[in-house]
């Protein structure tokens, strides 16, 4: 294998693929799924020739606590350290992962598909569902990550619920940059005012965007409990407004806020 000065240095200049968080394979897989996509990513970004346990030793002198240790880690569902939400999720640690280990090898065996328990496993399904690519070279094996991934429903007989949750997740993130320019203008333009009379067109024409950004937007508020749209004395559905229409437009700035702040999460090496 050649030497490959490029590659980065402990928790430094790790890459992630830009479509991994819109396709949804973080709520089909066991958690490691993130880690590795990681891994693989950043192999291609840095042309790194070698194997995914090279790429290891080379960034985490073989170790990456994120990853559960090394490939040959035992896929896990569920964080081994730090506070069980039992709020989120009340079954507990133990039933929590036992559940999602079964409901994974029911939809791996239904499509066809051996059932990983390990890291290095999962990286070869990832081989095989077109997640990741290897490319044999006289230096070595070079892995690599497609521009478009592949799309969980594509491969795999999600259920109702799963489906749904991920939709969501696909929405949310197409509306967020437009949610940001639609209070970006409602703060630093108005001034964040509680309530506002205006249009989706007079929004529109504010904040650079079209008419149906702005509805997309606006229903994101509603939806996440940030805003309440009214046509006078009754509520009204974003999705049903017409664009020349005027409606008073009812922000909860405390709830928004609220919302939106996230702890840190430390990933550890």
């Amino acid at each position: 294998m050649t030497e490959n000065p490029s590659v980065p240095g402990p928790r430094r200049d790790m890459a992630m693929h830009n479509g991994w968080w819109a396709t949804g394979w973080e709520h089909v897989l066991p958690r490691q799924g993130m880690p590795l996509t990681m891994l693989i990513s950043t192999a291609g970004r840095y042309g790194f020739t070698g194997t995914p346990d090279d790429l290891l030793r080379e960034v985490f002198d073989g170790h990456w606590k994120l990853l559960g240790g090394d490939l040959d880690a035992p896929l896990t569902f569920a964080w081994p350290d730090g506070e069980w939400d039992h709020t989120e999720a009340p079954e507990g640690r133990e039933a929590f992962e036992a559940n999602h280990r079964e409901e994974f090898a029911a939809v791996l065996t239904t499509a066809g598909f051996p059932v990983p328990t390990t890291v290095r496993e999962l990286s070869e399904l990832y081989l095989t569902w077109g997640l990741a690519h290897r490319e044999e070279t006289p230096d070595g094996p070079r892995w690599s990550m497609p521009e478009v991934l592949p799309l969980p429903e594509e491969l795999l007989p999600l259920d109702a619920e799963l489906a749904g949750r991920i939709g969501s997740v696909r929405r949310s993130m197409r509306a967020d940059p437009l949610v940001g320019r639609l209070v970006t203008h409602l703060t630093d333009d108005l001034g964040g005012p509680r309530e506002v009379l205006t249009s989706l067109d007079r929004l529109a024409a504010a904040t650079g965007q079209d008419a149906d950004d702005v509805r997309l937007a606006l229903t994101e508020l509603v939806e996440s409990g940030d805003a309440l749209v009214w046509r006078g004395q009754e509520r009204a559905d974003p999705e049903r407004l017409e664009a020349h229409r005027r409606f008073r437009l009812v922000m909860d700035w405390d709830h928004y806020h609220e919302a939106r702040t996230e702890p840190d999460v430390e990933a550890g090496v």
